[in-house]
């Protein structure tokens, strides 16, 4: 056992369960089901976690009733035919010697009626502020339905060969909604006092732990703080773990924050929010149960696991993203090698962001992710068999004829084709013409707020070191040169430029974003930050130039600044910051053309989408997240090459960093 680990890597016992250490896979949502039923790729996911080395892992929720629906690709517990999908996933989670546990739920008036065609049942006729549809207020009749339920899943789980259930009472559930003084407003024995509030959570452990039996665990999830208007705050939820222990049926407590429909963005914290914010809830509890309880709350390295161990805040520590990025997170660090982890960046663009489009589980940084289940190609590219279920999905298939590859762009496109390339047996060569490596991403982790994002590049380039890539920084690799080497194959990940919008007349002070994380330019006085992107890009540098003093007015044509920081859970934080710094926010406009100002500066004119009226105003400077172009010159230059050649990322055409990562990992194990 690695010594710097005295906690994290010591087994504990979970009723009839043992973990071999606390690091847990918590539930999260994949979008993986298929037609209501878990699907190969659920077995493939969760197997390679538990080949990683993860001590416990536990499934996302299974629902509990046909009312429950909502979201498209939900594992419809309730039907008998999800059984021969468990044993799937029981049987490669148990092939690497590590315990799995369902989670259940109704998600009660958190849902929609869109897929159901059925009334969304809730304890009181209180609308969601996300779902915003009213839903029925259940009867007796219809909680001891709904308390039937929970008892019917769990015995599928039972037969499916899970380990033990999880009872999901935290961020979006019926029980939630009982527990919550906010949505139960009811007058009856199920309402009112807490005792009564809790009476459907404490019928609902008695008809689980009746279906799975002693030789199962069972646990709770329990939500701390709601964040919301007259919810429950810890107090009570410390009042609610006391009568779940007291039951003596329950085996531990697992815990969170939020409410999923009203504050996300601090159950799925990106790195706006400190690590380990959420600690104090675990600490509450433990402090008043024997149980053990799960903490939870942007951990993603294995040093402040074991500091949240070390310092008594829980008995386990639930790593979700991290094991996301690194499905091998928990033996990495087992083994002394936690410098070799790929880091969550937190970004929550291809899980949290992915998932909430309707799309399946991914990750910016690990581009297999959610494709666990898919062979990789063979040598030459030819078929072969993809690596065992549950193996490392970062450790391709080795060529058995290395090739002489030349990467062109160090950022993380580059550095992923070079990084697989290598794995695979290449010898491989990387140029970046700039001092250091990052490209784009670079610039972009260089504002304070964004910082984390820099850790996509360091964990590439570090295992670019590790695999022999040759990375030769401050080299120009034209298109002599690499003739001149005569390689096997070339990758061109040289990124894209910017490129000024029709109406910028070419004026000194109509800049792009990049000029200003450069220092080029020093923005001051009134500046305008022009959002044509919608995401980081505008909303980063307007704090930036706010920070630096300027009187910052940020304009989008859509209707909302930085429109797609709400996918990524950034939008809340972001716009509280915004407001301290005084920063304006104009939407629905679109600038149709620039001159100069007098002074120095620049009269724009600006029509408005909603009343399509003309304005012209004045600014000192104007900063644009715009359209870029591919840097493709080089390309062109080697259309006639001998060897092939390869564009990843922006060079082909610019896009997010997910896209470059995906495409250099598909370029490496193809060549």
């Amino acid at each position: 056992m690695n010594g710097q680990y005295r906690y994290l890597f010591s087994p504990l016992r979970i009723g009839p369960v043992v973990v071999r250490n606390r690091i847990v896979f918590s539930a999260h949502l994949t979008n993986y089901a298929r037609d209501g039923l878990p699907s190969e790729q659920h077995a493939a996911y969760y197997a390679a976690r538990a080949a990683g080395g993860a001590g416990l892992i536990i499934t996302e929720e299974h629902s509990t009733h046909r009312t429950d629906w909502p979201y498209e690709k939900l594992i419809h517990g309730f039907r008998r035919e999800v059984i021969p999908g468990y044993r799937r996933i029981t049987e490669a989670v148990h092939a690497h010697g590590v315990p799995i546990f369902a989670q259940l739920n109704h998600n009660g008036g958190q849902a929609s009626s869109m897929y159901s065609r059925l009334p969304v049942w809730a304890p009181s006729p209180v609308p969601d502020p996300m779902f915003r549809e009213v839903p029925k207020a259940i009867d007796t009749r219809e909680i001891a339905e709904v308390v039937a339920g929970y008892g019917t899943v769990a015995g599928h789980c039972a037969e499916g060969g899970f380990d033990g259930v999880e009872l999901q009472c935290s961020h979006s559930s019926i029980v939630r909604g009982f527990l919550s003084p906010a949505t139960n407003l009811r007058t009856d024995a199920y309402g009112g006092s807490l005792e009564n509030r809790a009476r459907t959570l404490l019928e609902i452990i008695g008809a689980v732990r009746e279906a799975i039996g002693p030789a199962r665990a069972l646990g709770v999830r329990l939500c701390g703080d709601e964040l919301i208007e007259g919810g429950t705050t810890i107090g009570e939820a410390v009042e609610v773990a006391k009568m779940v222990e007291a039951t003596g049926k329950v085996d531990y407590i697992n815990t969170s924050i939020g409410v999923a429909t009203a504050t996300l963005f601090m159950i799925e914290a990106s790195m706006a929010i400190p690590p380990g914010y959420a600690l104090f809830i675990a600490n509450a509890i433990r402090e008043a149960v024997r149980l053990p309880v799960v903490g939870v709350g942007r951990i993603k390295d294995p040093v402040q696991a074991e500091r949240a161990l070390a310092e008594g805040h829980c008995d386990l520590v639930g790593v979700v993203r991290g094991q996301i990025a690194d499905a091998d997170f928990a033996a990495k660090a087992r083994a002394g090698h936690a410098t070799e982890i790929r880091t969550c960046l937190s970004c929550n663009q291809e899980c949290v962001g992915r998932v909430g489009l309707n799309r399946w589980l991914g990750c910016i940084e690990n581009p297999r992710t959610g494709r666990e289940r898919v062979p990789l190609p063979g040598p030459s590219g030819g078929a072969t068999p993809g690596p065992r279920l549950g193996a490392s999905p970062q450790t391709p298939f080795r060529e058995s004829k290395p090739k002489r590859v030349l990467v062109v762009g160090g950022g993380p496109g580059g550095l992923q084709a070079a990084s697989t390339a290598a794995q695979r047996g290449h010898h491989v060569t990387l140029f970046e013409r700039e001092p250091g490596t990052g490209g784009q991403v670079a610039l972009a982790a260089s504002v304070p707020s964004r910082a984390e994002f820099l850790d996509v590049v360091r964990n590439l380039r570090n295992e670019c070191q590790r695999y022999g890539v040759d990375v030769k920084t401050g080299t120009e690799a034209t298109a002599e040169l690499l003739l001149g080497e005569s390689p096997d194959a070339v990758v061109l990940a040289t990124g894209a430029r910017p490129q000024p919008p029709y109406w910028a007349g070419g004026l000194d002070r109509v800049v792009d974003v990049r000029d200003v994380l450069t220092g080029r330019v020093t923005p001051s006085g009134e500046v305008l930050v022009i959002d044509d992107l919608g995401f980081h890009q505008a909303t980063s540098v307007a704090e930036l130039l706010a920070d630096r003093g300027c009187a910052v007015t940020l304009s989008t044509s859509g209707m909302v600044v930085g429109q797609d920081l709400g996918i990524t859970l950034d939008m809340e934080t972001f716009n509280v910051r915004a407001h301290a710094l005084g920063i304006a926010q104009h939407t629905d406009e679109v600038v149709l053309g620039a001159a100069p100002g007098g002074h120095g500066g620049i009269a724009l004119r600006v029509l408005t989408h909603t009343t399509g009226v003309t304005t012209e105003r004045r600014y000192d400077w104007v900063v644009r997240a715009t359209h870029q172009a591919p840097e493709d010159e080089l390309w062109r230059a080697l259309s006639g090459a001998p060897f092939p050649v390869h564009r990843v990322g922006d060079c082909l055409t610019p896009r997010r960093a997910h896209a470059a990562v995906v495409e250099g990992h598909q370029v490496g194990v193809s060549l």
